[in-house]
This record gives C-alpha cells, sequence and structure tokens, in this order.
C-alpha cells in the first residue's frame, strides 16, 4: 500500500502592523492569497500600539506586541543614517523594527515579513533607496514584502518559491491616497485612523527636551523620558532642571513619577503647578523653582508666596517672589 501523501504545509507569514490603513490593505492583500497572519507591533516611551490594536480587533487580526526600549534608545542615540526633522531616526528605526520581526519570523517559522510601506510615500524612508537600505541593514532583505508596492520592487524569495502571488500584489507609488481609498471600499473598510503618525520623535518639543536630555543627562533612566511629555521644562543649569506642571493632568502625572531624590513644590495658599526638580537641588536652583512655582500659580501679582518644598518625607517651607517672565522665557527648554 501506498503511504498518504505529506500534507501541504499553510505558507504563514509576519505583518509589521501599524494600524493604518496601508497597513491593514496590506493585510488585505496577503489575506486573500489564504496565507496565516500574525501581526507585530511595537512599544517605546516614544510610541504606542493603541492604534495597531484597535485596528487589529476592527479586522479581526492576531497582534503580538514587543516593547523594544531599550534597543530603541541604543539607536536613538547615534543612528548610522541620521535624524529626520527632528529626533527621528526613521531608516535606523525602521530597519530596527524589520529585524524584531525577522527574529518573530524565526520562532514562529513564518515565511516572510511584510509591511505597508509604498514606495515614495515618505520622502525620507520609503523612498526605493531607503527601502532597499532599510531592509538590508534588518538582516533579513530577502524576505521582507511590500505588497502596495511589490510590483515595482525587486522579487523576493518568498515570490520566487510561489509561497505568495506576485501578479495579485499591488503597484502603488507617491503620496496620493485615491487608490488606498479605493481599496478601502473595495474592501468595506470605513474604520481607520488617519494617516499622521504617533511618534514622539517627530515632534519639535519634545524633540528639543529629549537633545536637551542627552546633552545633560547622559546616564538618564526611562522615567526622564517618560517626564519629557509633561509640563513645561527649564534647564536651570547643566545638573539642574525644572518641571512645571500646566494643568491638573500635567500634574497629576509629574506626580506619580515622582522619586525619593527629587524635589517637589506646591503652593502653600492658593491653586499652582506641581513642580519637580529632578534628583534634588542646592539652594540656588530650589529659589528658582519655587519662583517659577510662583509664577504659573493663581498667586496675585507682585505678592510674596508660601511654598511647600518636599524631599522624600523631608518637608520645608520657602517664600518665593514669581520669577520675571522674561527669565522664565530665557529658561524654558
Amino acid at each position: 500500500m501506498g503511504g498518504q501523501a505529506d500534507p501541504i504545509l499553510k505558507v504563514k507569514a509576519i505583518s509589521l502592523f501599524s494600524g493604518g490603513l496601508d497597513s491593514i490593505l496590506a493585510v488585505k492583500l496577503i489575506q486573500e492569497q489564504e496565507i496565516d497572519i500574525e501581526g507585530v507591533t511595537f512599544e517605546t516611551p516614544f510610541f504606542n500600539a493603541a492604534k495597531a490594536q484597535i485596528s487589529a480587533k476592527i479586522i479581526g487580526l492576531s497582534l503580538t506586541i514587543i516593547n523594544i526600549t531599550h534597543r530603541h534608545l541604543d539607536m536613538l542615540k547615534a543612528p548610522r543614517y541620521g535624524y529626520g526633522k527632528n529626533m527621528n531616526p526613521c531608516i535606523d528605526c525602521h530597519a530596527l523594527m524589520l529585524n524584531m520581526a525577522g527574529k518573530r519570523m524565526e520562532e514562529t517559522e513564518a515565511d516572510f515579513i511584510f509591511t505597508g510601506e509604498v514606495l515614495g510615500q515618505r520622502p525620507m524612508s520609503q523612498t526605493k533607496q531607503s527601502l532597499h537600505v532599510v531592509a538590508k541593514n534588518s538582516g533579513y532583505a530577502d524576505v521582507i514584502l511590500r505588497p502596495l508596492s511589490a510590483q515595482l520592487l525587486p522579487e523576493i524569495r518568498p515570490e520566487k518559491e510561489k509561497k505568495v502571488d506576485r501578479l495579485k500584489l499591488l503597484a502603488i507609488q507617491g503620496r496620493g491616497r485615491k487608490t488606498q481609498m479605493e481599496l478601502a471600499r473595495h474592501y468595506d473598510i470605513k474604520d481607520y485612523p488617519p494617516p499622521a503618525g504617533g511618534c514622539l520623535l517627530t515632534d519639535p518639543n519634545f524633540s528639543k527636551r529629549l537633545k536637551d536630555l542627552f546633552d545633560h543627562c547622559p546616564d538618564h533612566d526611562i522615567r526622564d523620558i517618560e517626564l519629557l511629555k509633561f509640563g513645561r521644562h527649564f534647564r536651570i543649569h547643566a545638573t539642574s532642571k525644572v518641571i512645571v506642571g500646566r494643568n491638573q493632568t500635567d500634574n497629576a502625572a509629574i506626580q506619580a513619577l515622582i522619586q525619593d531624590a527629587d524635589m517637589a513644590l506646591y503652593m502653600a495658599d492658593c491653586p499652582g503647578p506641581t513642580v519637580l526638580v529632578p534628583y534634588g537641588c542646592d539652594d540656588k536652583t530650589l529659589w528658582t523653582a519655587a519662583s517659577l512655582c510662583c509664577l504659573y500659580s493663581d498667586a496675585l501679582n507682585d505678592q510674596p508666596c508660601n511654598i511647600i518644598c518636599k524631599t522624600g518625607e523631608t518637608v520645608k517651607s520657602a517664600i518665593a517672589s514669581a520669577a520675571l517672565r522674561k527669565d522664565a522665557d530665557r529658561m524654558l527648554i
């Protein structure tokens, strides 16, 4: 008797999934070829997985979230291909993500990785040269597929091996969105986020604060990066910075990040900001912090303010007058 034929192995793929329309459409194209898909998305202090989680739920995609904070920070301090307009190292960041997706591909014995990238959509990171550089530096160039632009790009190994049908992929290029909108209607995709990214490294104000942190506090930790998201930041001198909450949300966020060695300041007699000097300070810096606390409080103009100063369990009080606005502006990061 003849033995049973070997079962045909199901083709599997890893989607580098941002949750934007392009990544959703890439998933739909690959799903049409009856390929099993696992979505992978990443988290750092600069971007989160919220958009990807929402979109994955809408389209029924299994999604794995991977925190890459430490590797991302190492890359961010000295990106091989430099920064964009702000502190965004897009080429190095994409290469890192594809490297991590490639490792996930190997762990799960998947056949290839794919992304929602469109040739020419972003002038820095999605030119043909940039896509090549990103793929090469990821270490997985021959298994990275861009379904939306695949027919305009070199054939990769899974296409040559007929694990994915190149003729069913697309040739989209440029910054226009007309084709993607038509595809969304074709797939009856109505709920998807706008194309704007959610990476803080593209924000000019956040980037200034991050560069200041890298320049003045080389031994920073993740808490220091989280603090960059809240309040006004004032550089007092090389080793001291003062953070002043702008509203109740800022105040609560700063309060939650306070550590025992920090100096925290509060208004004693009227509403005002939570003020933080990370890692404590000398008397001169404390006076500056107190004057900023008074400036941004509800205290009457030119009236001395009672300030509560707290380090760990130690509490003391101080009297301060509001800083001059021009001095505050000069110190503002």
